[in-house]
């Protein structure tokens, strides 16, 4: 029996006192030992080798934090800066007979599978109506969107439609989606946003006779943002390090914090080691853009001293135009501590530099930015929409009458770009006063020592603004607008309108009203006729000269105009006389919606 194990048999010891087993098994390691390296064995120790120095070594990097950069921009990319197309398909009802049977399509097909997915009665036999049209819906969402903002939506019919005229519609629900072509297959993302609402048709506010442009229309402020668009810092692959994103977050939160009820709250989140969300701070709602690059220009070693040394050195650059600029929104990004370099800057004779640093102030919340920025506003074209920007968002009564005064100006632009300011304001209503019109649109009378003129809204919202006094309307014989309406001059005495509307099926409408702007724009509406036809018979008034005062259709500064720092610039403003509505003056560039999906149509036509 074994000593040890009494079920084991015992055996002799062998060769050097081994067992027979225990040399055959010595054996066995040996000869295994020697094929190793026949077999790759060394190749493979070697690697292992290798992979363990290599997750050495990226522990130590991990452990190691790179050195911060002097400046956030140096480490990040901002990302969520882009505008994104959204694009559906929708039933446009209420149409009087102007409608037709939907031709078989992808649209079409699109159409009924929506509506399938809402539970709507009989979608083809819906889609056979003369008072139903199909069309596609178009958005865009822009960068900061919340979830509930709205945006204008385009309205285009597709080819080969049976429609004629668009006048009257309602845009029913649609559901608007990204679209992209990946291996040539059509993928669409989850619901961005959601369209409805009545419909501006283009050719109430176009000029031209092409019958296209009565199956064009917009329906202003009629989508919502249905997520959240996010925004944030893409950190640099040598910046990435989880200390570093943290020390970036935290520099930023410092600089730019609000307060949510009683805490306090910054606006970076450092989600990963590359990358840190950015939440839109109040002040910048309007000026996302800014705040990006705000941000990019904070120090993340914060304040030290040498801060004061740099705060010299930036008051220095600030007072040069071709650096101006850019210094300004660094002493931006410092915060309280740059104000007195502003302040002394805002001085400068050079109107480049004042208005930057005025701007800079602006966002500071500190008075001595107004009266820079209305002289941005008043004689500088390429200023004036980043002026009136900077304005808006100023607390306080200081920047609300400076808005007021620029409603004075001779610049129509001015005018009304100060006037869509003041209306996003929540002081407005000690400026502003408006009528809602039975036709589904505000009706404001602002006065102005300025010429009498007229602008309407083709962005945001559907608003008609007479600036001045009430002007005559003078029609001698009559007028004839869309949608059956007609204007005479009234019976008897002198100074009044008759207005009547007549379509085909229904009672005729009339009314009598004071022969003014006011009057005609009231009448309209009280015999049925919406924001298009108000638009559509002032754009007639005007061209057969019964209307004396400026009409002008979306008369807004545009915000992306170039300063031209060795050419001087007269104080009259030269975009937009006020008495023409030429498509010259109107400039259909600035009401982007033409001529954005101009190359995708011409893709999808292609295809």
């Amino acid at each position: 029996m074994h000593p040890l194990n009494p079920g084991r048999p015992t055996v002799k010891p062998g060769l050097f006192g081994f067992h027979r087993r225990e040399i055959v098994t010595l054996l066995g390691i040996a000869t295994l030992s020697s094929c190793l390296p026949a077999m790759g064995g060394c190749s493979l120790l070697t690697k292992a080798r290798e992979d363990d120095e290599a997750a050495e070594k990226k522990l130590q990097k991990l452990l190691v934090a790179p050195d911060p950069p002097e400046l956030i921009r140096q480490a990040v990319v901002a990302n969520g800066l882009t505008f994104v197309s959204v694009e559906g398909v929708a039933a446009v009802n209420g149409l009087p007979g102007t409608g037709g049977p939907v031709a078989p399509s992808i649209y079409r097909d699109q159409l009924v599978e929506e509506m399938k997915k809402n539970d709507v009665p009989d979608p083809h036999g819906f889609l056979e109506r003369a008072e139903t049209a199909l069309v596609r819906v178009q958005g865009i969402i822009p960068p900061g969107a919340r979830r509930g903002d709205p945006i204008d939506v385009r309205i285009i019919s597709p080819p080969k439609t049976a429609a004629t005229d668009l006048h009257g519609g309602w845009v029913m629900d649609t559901r608007l989606r990204q679209q992209q072509r990946l291996e040539g297959a059509v993928r669409t993302s989850d619901v961005l946003a959601l369209a409805m609402g009545p419909l501006l048709v283009r050719a109430d506010h176009d000029n031209g006779n092409d019958s296209e442009l009565l199956l064009q229309g917009l329906v202003l402020g009629g989508g919502r943002v249905q997520q959240d668009r996010k925004m944030g810092l893409v950190i640099r692959p040598e910046y990435q390090h989880v200390k570093v994103a943290s020390q970036l977050a935290s520099a930023i939160s410092d600089r730019f914090f609000f307060f949510d009820g009683s805490t306090r709250t910054g606006i970076a989140k450092a989600i990963e080691d590359d990358f840190i969300e950015i939440e839109i701070h109040p002040r910048y709602r309007r000026n996302i853009h800014r705040l990006m690059a705000v941000v990019s220009m904070i120090s993340p070693q914060g304040e030290s001293s040498a801060s004061q040394g740099k705060l010299v050195e930036l008051g220095q650059r600030i007072n040069e135009p071709t650096t101006a600029s850019d210094a300004a929104l660094q002493l931006e990004a410092i915060g309280e501590s740059a104000i007195p370099t502003l302040v002394s800057a805002v001085k400068n004779p050079n109107r480049e530099i004042k208005f930057y640093a005025a701007q800079a102030l602006a966002y500071l919340d500190r008075n001595d930015a107004i009266e820079p920025l209305m002289e941005a506003a008043r004689d500088e074209p390429a200023f004036r929409y980043p002026a009136l920007v900077a304005l808006e968002g100023m607390d306080g009564r200081a920047a609300l009458d400076a808005l007021t005064s620029l409603m004075d100006q001779p610049s129509i632009e001015t005018r009304y770009g100060a006037m869509r300011s003041i209306r996003r304001r929540p002081d407005r209503d000690s400026i502003l006063r408006s009528t809602t019109m039975s036709a589904g649109y505000r009706l404001y009378r602002v006065p102005s020592t300025a010429p009498p003129f007229i602008a309407v809204s083709l962005s945001e919202t559907p608003e008609i603004v007479c600036f001045g006094e009430d002007s005559a309307v003078a029609i001698d014989d009559f007028l004839i607008g869309p949608s059956g309406i007609v204007i005479r001059p009234g019976e008897g005495a002198s100074g009044r309108l008759r207005i009547s509307r007549f379509v085909p099926g229904q009672e005729d409408r009339r009314a009598e009203v004071p022969a003014t702007i006011e009057g005609l724009l009231i009448g309209i509406a009280s015999v049925g006729g919406g924001y298009g036809e108000s638009i559509a018979i002032l754009r007639t008034a005007k061209t057969n000269k019964q209307i004396t005062c400026g009409l002008a259709v979306d008369p807004l500064p545009e915000a992306q105009r170039t300063f031209h720092r060795d050419q001087k610039t007269d104080s009259t403003d030269p975009s937009l006389p006020p008495q023409d509505i030429s498509p010259v003056s109107t400039k259909e560039s600035k009401g982007h919606w033409w001529s954005f999906w101009k190359s995708e149509e011409t893709k999808d036509s292609d295809s």
